[in-house]
């Protein structure tokens, strides 16, 4: 099964990602948008992995959420990677919780490489991924939207999200897009 490790987000977080999509959209860019019901924050990416895996990684989420405190999470700013001028993936950033989440990366990285997955090269930005750039197509009208809808951007709108736990999901290619199902949910005991 292909699988990944995440932190979950709430409803108002989803509205405010889906408003920010809709302006994008208006740009006329080849660009593949993200669900915002299937949105979430990426810990880490495992791959496919067997029941016998399964089963070790279940563990060492239960192990990581036995020493983490629950969190605030705050929305705060609209960007690109590599970089505005050629964005390939749009995202949502965070505000307070960023330094809670980019902690909490790095015990399931540590904890994981335990386990034979391979660490990952880049370091870990918290982020929520709303598109993925396909195509040059509009991409300067697209460049200028995120800017326009930057300097309006309302990130108080979604409110704050209480984080209590990381997810294992699984992740089901289809020709409509990835489903994804919780395999196992690790909550936070502290």
């Amino acid at each position: 099964m292909r699988a990944f490790i995440a932190i979950d987000i709430s409803e108002s977080f989803r509205g405010v990602l889906e408003r920010v999509e809709a302006s994008l959209k208006y740009a006329g860019a080849d660009v593949k948008w993200a669900d915002p019901a299937s949105i979430h924050l990426t810990l880490k990416f495992l791959g496919e992995i067997n029941d016998e895996k399964c089963a070790d990684v279940k563990s060492a989420l239960d192990a990581i959420a036995g020493s983490v405190r629950p969190f605030e999470m705050t929305l705060k700013a609209l960007g690109a990677f590599p970089e505005m001028r050629h964005p390939r993936v749009i995202w949502v950033g965070l505000d307070r919780g960023a330094s809670e989440a980019t902690a909490l990366a790095g015990l399931v990285e540590s904890a994981l490489s335990e386990l034979g997955f391979a660490k990952e090269e880049r370091p870990f930005s918290p982020h929520l991924t709303i598109g993925r750039v396909r195509s040059p197509l509009n991409r300067d009208k697209l460049i200028d939207k995120i800017s326009s809808v930057s300097a309006g951007f309302q990130p108080s709108d979604a409110g704050s999200y209480k984080v209590s736990s990381i997810i294992l999901f699984q992740s089901t290619l289809t020709p409509k897009g990835s489903i994804y199902s919780k395999l196992h949910e690790a909550q936070f005991t502290q």
